[in-house]
């Protein structure tokens, strides 16, 4: 009930959100949060750290970009055709790291996406150092315009949604307790009968293809991409996002991912306000250094809080269940006695 109540209360939020804060800015924040979320869903439900999920963020906003701009292809068609071939990369980067552990796995990840980094820096189609622009939104459908930014939003919060359900499915189901297994001790789960690799090639492609709906839709929405998104970087970025947030938690990736956007968008006009207040103009140059911010934020989230914000919260709310548990028991006893 909890749980149902508080999912009830995040979509009253997420509905209401956009007649009080800027449309665009929340869709970047959604699109970001489904990211963490599927990068989390790799590295905190089956323990394999990949450095290689902005291959699959980024290809996938050029394949729908170029669809929708030069192919004439619809909205619909256009996310799929991202989210298709971001699967695909999946597949094919999977097949190869897979069959290494540790840091080997995580390196040829890294690898593996910065020759599709290289790629797209050459290849025409997705103009390069330029970028593709004037990416057009289209109609859902064919009848709903997608222009509007608050026609947009809802349609982007509704594939946020679909997204998340999915992964909390996947992680509730049978699958999703053998890749739990598989994170906890990959040696007794090949001893069970489990086809490890084939159960750690299934949720990379998943993974990948849900990172690749997140950077589909996210070119849409801005109507452009860039090199940025299949930077390395932006590898580090999302990791960044789900350790704030709380890695192995359902909700932790999207906290952070609205921690980490919002410190990114938002953080020169906290910067000008606390000088308007104190009077000291240096800190007019925070919204310069979100670099240094958010590094500073990583650093005491892992000095102190290793769990990341979720997971603290629910690390503090397991321990006081036991001692409110026992305050009960104490009562009762006194009233019988």
């Amino acid at each position: 009930m909890n749980k149902k109540l508080g999912y009830a209360i995040a979509l009253a939020v997420a509905v209401a959100a956009p007649f009080v804060v800027y449309p665009v800015f929340l869709m970047k924040v959604l699109c970001f949060a489904l990211f963490a979320c599927a990068f989390n869903l790799l590295i905190g439900f089956t323990g394999l750290l990949s450095f290689g999920h902005a291959a699959f963020f980024g290809m996938a906003g050029y394949v729908a970009g170029h669809a929708l701009k030069v192919m004439g292809l619809p909205f619909e068609l256009g996310i799929i055709a991202g989210v298709a071939v971001a699967a695909l990369i999946g597949l094919l980067m999977g097949s190869l790291a897979i069959r290494r552990q540790g840091i080997y796995f995580t390196m040829i990840t890294l690898a593996l996406a910065q020759m599709l980094y290289f790629v797209c820096l050459q290849a025409p189609f997705t103009g390069g150092e330029d970028g593709l622009q004037g990416v057009p939104r289209g109609n859902l459908l064919g009848i709903v315009d997608l222009s509007s930014d608050m026609t947009m939003y809802f349609v982007v919060l509704a594939i946020a949604i679909a997204g998340y359900a999915l992964i909390v499915r996947t992680v509730h189901s049978p699958f999703g307790q053998v890749l739990k297994a598989i994170k906890e001790n990959e040696p007794r789960a090949i001893s069970l009968g489990y086809d490890v690799d084939k159960y750690k090639l299934l949720a990379f492609v998943l993974s990948g293809a849900l990172a690749g709906l997140a950077g589909a839709t996210k070119t849409v929405v801005l109507g452009f991409e860039t090199l940025t998104d299949v930077h390395w970087s932006m590898s580090g970025l999302v990791v960044l996002m789900t350790l704030v947030g709380g890695l192995g938690t359902l909700t932790g990736p999207i906290v952070g991912a609205i921690v980490i956007i919002a410190l990114e968008n938002k953080l020169g006009d906290l910067g000008n306000f606390l000088a308007g207040v104190s009077g000291i103009e240096w800190f007019r140059s925070i919204g310069e250094s979100v670099t240094i911010v958010t590094g500073f934020i990583f650093i005491v989230c892992v000095l102190a809080f290793r769990r990341g914000i979720v997971g603290e919260l629910v690390e503090f709310a397991k321990k006081r269940k036991p001692s409110q548990a026992r305050l009960h028991t104490t009562a009762v006893k006194t009233m019988e006695g």
